[in-house]
């Protein structure tokens, strides 16, 4: 079996990315990996989906370290959506908001032309194209989600404010990864400065406080729906702000913890799966506080290496097996 793997770019990646080791554990499993930058697609003569890509030598390594300075070394060879026979996503549209705006949809237009061409694209491109932004998650059911609302307005921010005794969230509705994202209450200064500074990237949204924030999120994997599951542990990871941030996220300076799976965060995933597989989303990364979900990352959720250490087992033999189950021939 021949997968392609789509990055953002080739400068951003390293080896502790949860993408390298899903390709390095395909490419020791005995399948054939291809890199794909999004800016290294084209549309080829013959109608198919093309793409200027770095193949994985035919053998196995012992490091992500090694496989990735092997591979990335490779020159590019062009090939066509006929040589592959599995596309799975995982650039970040939002890593290139500001700096490539033409590169944002490119991994979703090439994969929904990969997949006309019968190509497996993972996760679907159909509708990740309705999930590039945070208005995805206001579509799963109420009772798993925050109070929310998304506007432009200061007033109305104002009075979501005031209702939730004046300390709420704010955050763009496009990005990912922490980046602007504030915790307002009567200590944070002016509220329009903040407004401001979130609206420079466009809708903001603003979202009730959970105290239980305080005591970091759990970032749990789902593959078809169903939690990544080795020798009875569970593929997931307790995030821990930094002293004084309100972020849990692990390149903000986080840490990680074993979490505790309740039957809270399994109901949680009771309520979200149907949807999740109806629409396709074959990985996904849920980040929950409480009994609350904050976040559904469908694009690229990171993590699964640090939740394999944690545990001392390996889910990305789960997720490559699971690759094999879509095609089964």
């Amino acid at each position: 079996m021949r997968i392609g793997f789509v990055i953002n770019d080739y400068k951003t990646e390293a080896p502790a990315f949860t993408t390298t080791a899903l390709a390095l554990q395909a490419c020791n499993m005995g399948h054939e990996v291809a890199y794909i930058a999004v800016e290294d697609f084209s549309y080829t003569k013959n109608g198919q989906m093309g793409a200027h890509a770095r193949n994985a030598a035919g053998k196995k390594f012992r490091s992500p370290n090694v496989f990735m300075k092997d591979t990335f070394k490779g020159e590019k060879q062009l090939i066509e959506a006929e040589h592959l026979d599995v596309l799975m996503l995982r650039n970040d549209p939002s890593a290139d908001l500001d700096e490539r705006p033409w590169a944002q949809y490119a991994g979703i237009v090439f994969g929904q032309l990969a997949k006309n061409n019968g190509v497996v694209v993972l996760n679907n491109p159909d509708m990740l194209a309705t999930a590039t932004n945070k208005m995805y998650f206001q579509y799963f059911p109420e009772s798993i989600r925050p109070e929310t609302i998304i506007t432009r307005s200061v007033e109305e921010i104002k009075s979501f404010y005031t209702a939730h005794k004046k300390h709420i969230i704010l955050k763009p509705l496009q990005g990912s990864g922490g980046r602007n994202v504030f915790m307002v209450n009567e200590q944070s200064g002016n509220l329009n400065q903040i407004v401001d500074a979130i609206g420079r990237d466009g809708y903001i949204v603003a979202q009730e406080y959970l105290p239980k924030a305080k005591r970091g999120d759990v970032r749990l994997f789902l593959l078809n729906g169903k939690p990544i599951e080795v020798r009875g542990k569970i593929a997931a990871i307790h995030r821990l702000q930094a002293g004084g941030d309100i972020r849990s996220n692990i390149h903000q300076g986080g840490s990680v913890t074993v979490p505790r799976i309740t039957k809270g965060i399994r109901d949680i995933i009771d309520i979200v799966s149907p949807k999740l597989v109806k629409d396709g989303m074959f990985l996904v990364g849920l980040d929950i506080v409480g009994d609350k979900v904050m976040e559904v990352n469908v694009f690229s959720p990171g993590g699964l290496g640090h939740a394999s250490r944690l545990n001392g087992v390996n889910y990305f033999e789960q997720v490559i097996k699971a690759i094999e189950r879509e095609c089964p021939d």
